[in-house]
């Protein structure tokens, strides 16, 4: 996929499987050919990276097409920068995956993403487990936080965990400051 306009090819992409989907397609595997997913693995993505989006933008409106995009610069940005391009042969175990009512410092599902995030960015998520699901979102609006920028702000902070519960608690405190305003 070219650099320069990967974008664009990416949108293409993106516009393919959101229309598979509501013609009724639930087959991720039928979605691309040997040269698109070629092009998608190239910049660090798979089948399930842009079925998973699709899916819940048909089904809930959201996320769109923009966050999507981003969400992929995050982890093309990662693949590209950090993993020279080199696929990860690992894969995060959904089990090992703390509770959805987990929390951290008062902040709710903070320790469930943030596994997911660093998965996200190492492409080392499971075919059963989506950066951005529902719950995820729910997350990002509560805490005012976009998922794209979360993913940078992990990758900052790599495994230094207090630092990102940190930012996101700073970032729940200026939406609560906003709420009481």
């Amino acid at each position: 996929m070219e650099n320069y306009s990967y974008q664009k090819r990416l949108k293409a992409i993106w516009e393919q499987a959101v229309q598979l989907y509501r013609d009724g397609n639930r087959e991720p595997d039928s979605y691309f050919d040997a040269d698109t997913l070629a092009s998608m693995a190239l910049i660090g993505l798979n089948t399930m990276d842009v079925y998973d989006y699709a899916e819940d933008y048909v089904c809930g409106g959201e996320p769109d097409f923009e966050t999507f995009l981003m969400v992929c610069e995050a982890r093309r940005d990662y693949f590209l920068t950090i993993q020279k391009g080199l696929h990860s042969n690992q894969k995060l175990d959904p089990a090992t995956l703390p509770a959805k009512d987990a929390e951290v410092s008062g902040i709710v599902w903070l320790p469930r993403i943030l596994p997911k995030a660093r998965a996200k960015l190492r492409g080392e998520l499971p075919p059963e487990t989506m950066y951005g699901c529902g719950g995820d979102r729910n997350f990002f609006k509560t805490n005012n936080i976009h998922p794209a920028e979360f993913l940078r702000a992990v990758w900052a902070y790599e495994q230094d965990d207090a630092r990102i519960i940190e930012w996101v608690g700073a970032r729940r405190a200026a939406v609560t400051l906003e709420t009481a305003s």
